[in-house]
């Protein structure tokens, strides 16, 4: 039989634009490589590399010079070192980060993720996972089923990969004993049904030697099934999976070059468009009909999931960056209330009811997690009671953005399911996630329309609505100057109100502590009074320590633009506590209070408050008539 990589080569000396027009309409498989530690996947991945014929002569001959172990044709060679490409991972002989390569046969492109397999580095494993077709777990014929290996196969389900492939490696090892490698399958059969895995494909491999890799192996004649890669090649993309469902396509731009064109592109999550098709823009719902489907090369008569284009309507709808064009007679939901998955990948614990930035596809909003509902143990699969959420655990909980998105269930379209959440604060991704399903009554509730709007209420009091938030120190002064301020308002006939820390955890905030959850539920609450206060037309004065950054930014962002306004009351620690006219410092001192701020809960100080008041060159009077200065004009 002629040589594969042969033919194509004479293919490229022949006809380059040939060879050029068959590779770009080769499919593309993203498959990952996963388990427990030592089960060989960097070897497995490195084989597959070698055999494809995608390594050069200089990275042979640089991997036989440091070799380990001994291949199919007597070269010394350690395939594990085409993919280990970290330094760390290196010396510490582990994968940590996860390792792509790109390779392609004859039939197909691929991308192959090498994911770490110690427990600490799951929230590698789930990036690697979050956009694979396939996923590759490995066993070592050995050890069989572990305890990783049954964390990463409910991961991979729980990120929706349909297509599993069990690959139990080292066969070599046990003299290709078939007893062995059966007792491994109906080990792992057994747990993958308790999880709900519906189908695998089992492959008995030696990733070292090369059995059942590319060839089929004589060493494993009671295995009739196929090789790895010719599963590989042979298996269903998502692409073509997502063909079947109804069209979805998230707004990356709008495309404006001249006055006469106005498109918008983005990638084809599902299904197809084609001209005079019927569309629905989301969440806004107005719908019109397809005029062309843009590409570099052309308008297309048809495109389908996994294309970028760009589409041009016949009406001028509002669309824009983070909207979705979808099938106007089946469009997915919108919606602000959610259950879903969340795996966590900080080192901070989940903080319950703090505002993170949750991205969904093009969509990005504001979002806040409730207590979970339950922890997932992935060792025993058993539903556990918790509070939070720590590094690389999974958990069910409900989220609440702050406006209604486009989505579907993860289950049915990964691009409008899964999502990220970011740290406000230092932008970092500190979770993932899968959404189920929208909460029942985020569907009954409803925006009601009233005639009167919060400018005529502005109007009719002859000011701008604004809130005034004091920050600082318990002791530093706040409530004092606060009241001074509404007082020399209420001089000007302004209409005010002033929301005070104590007088609101005497009513609206009683049930409330003083732990974390606690503070930023409390700062939560008046920031929605402080809203429809504004709302109304009133110029709101609020006095509260309000020691989290993240939180003043999540009353900050649910108003308008220049309404809210930091005051950073600053008072040096040693100096609200010599005043300490509560004693409250004392008590924290002794160990009677706890979670007081500044001495065992920290206070994060504005970064770059709008106001910022001495109190130690200060007097109250002279603070309150610096800040009606800086405020005004107020209309």
């Amino acid at each position: 039989m002629t040589d594969p990589v042969y033919q194509t080569d004479a293919l490229i000396a022949e006809d380059i634009d040939a060879y050029l027009e068959k590779h770009q309409h080769k499919t593309m498989l993203r498959f990952i490589t996963c388990g427990s530690v030592d089960d060989g996947k960097s070897t497995l991945i490195g084989r597959l590399l070698y055999d494809s014929k995608m390594i050069f002569e200089d990275q042979l001959a640089a991997l036989e010079n440091d070799s380990k172990r001994v291949g199919t044709q007597g070269q010394e060679i350690d395939f594990a070192l085409l993919v280990d490409g970290l330094a760390a991972e290196r010396e510490q002989g582990i994968t940590i980060d996860v390792a792509y390569r790109f390779f392609s046969t004859e039939n197909r492109k691929f991308i192959v993720a090498d994911c770490p397999g110690h427990e600490q580095y799951t929230r590698n494993m789930v990036t690697g996972a979050s956009t694979a077709d396939l996923a590759c777990i490995l066993i070592d014929a050995r050890k069989g089923v572990l305890v990783q290996t049954k964390r990463h196969s409910f991961l991979c389900h729980q990120l929706g990969i349909k297509n599993l492939v069990l690959a139990v490696n080292k066969m070599d090892l046990i003299d290709y004993d078939q007893a062995k490698y059966e007792a491994i399958l109906a080990d792992y059969a057994e747990f993958a049904q308790s999880i709900g895995i519906e189908s695998f494909t089992a492959i008995p491999i030696s990733g070292l030697a090369g059995d059942n890799i590319t060839t089929k192996s004589d060493n494993t004649g009671w295995y009739d099934g196929p090789t790895l890669m010719e599963h590989l090649e042979a298996v269903e993309v998502g692409n073509d999976v997502n063909l079947e469902r109804s069209f979805t396509m998230p707004v990356q731009w709008v495309n404006r070059p001249n006055l006469d064109f106005r498109g918008f592109s983005g990638l084809i999550a599902t299904g197809e468009v084609a001209p005079g098709d019927s569309v629905r823009s989301l969440p806004s719902g107005k719908t019109s009909t397809v005029k062309s489907v843009v590409t570099m090369d052309g308008d297309l008569d048809r495109a389908g999931a996994g294309q970028s284009v760009t589409v041009t309507l016949a009406d001028e709808i509002d669309c824009s960056r983070g909207d979705v064009l979808a099938a106007a007679d089946n469009p997915p939901e919108v919606a602000d209330q959610f259950e879903a998955t969340v795996v966590w990948m900080d080192e901070e614990l989940l903080v319950v009811g703090r505002g993170y930035w949750l991205k969904l596809g093009t969509q990005t909003v504001s979002v806040t997690v409730a207590e979970p509902k339950y922890e997932i143990n992935v060792n025993t699969m058993q539903h556990m009671a918790a509070k939070t959420l720590q590094l690389n655990s999974i958990g069910v909980a409900e989220l609440t953005t702050d406006r209604r998105i486009v989505f579907a269930p993860y289950a049915e379209n990964r691009a409008l399911g899964g999502f990220i959440l970011i740290d406000k604060i230092s932008n970092k991704t500190v979770g993932a996630g899968m959404l189920h399903f929208s909460l029942r009554r985020a569907q009954n509730v409803h925006w009601q329309a009233v005639d009167i709007s919060r400018d005529d209420h502005a109007s009719m009091k002859n000011q701008k609505p604004r809130v005034l938030w004091f920050t600082g120190l318990s002791g530093s002064g706040k409530s004092t100057i606060a009241n001074e301020v509404e007082k020399k308002l209420a001089i000007m006939n302004r209409h005010t109100f002033l929301l005070d820390g104590d007088n609101v955890r005497h009513g609206l905030n009683k049930d409330l502590g003083f732990t974390e959850s606690d503070r930023i539920e409390n700062i939560r609450r008046i920031g929605e009074v402080a809203k429809l206060m504004t709302d109304a037309g009133l110029i709101v004065l609020t006095a509260f320590i309000s020691p989290f950054r993240a939180d003043r930014k999540l009353v900050r962002d649910m108003m308008g633009e220049g309404e809210f306004i930091e005051i950073h009351v600053d008072t040096p620690l040693e100096v609200a506590e010599a005043r300490d006219v509560k004693g409250l410092y004392k008590k924290a001192r002794s160990g009677e209070l706890k979670n007081f701020t500044g001495i065992d809960s920290p206070y994060e100080e504005p970064e770059s408050p709008e106001i910022r008041v001495n109190t130690v060159a200060m007097s109250p009077e002279e603070a309150a008539d610096y800040i009606i200065k800086q405020i005004l004009p107020l209309k």
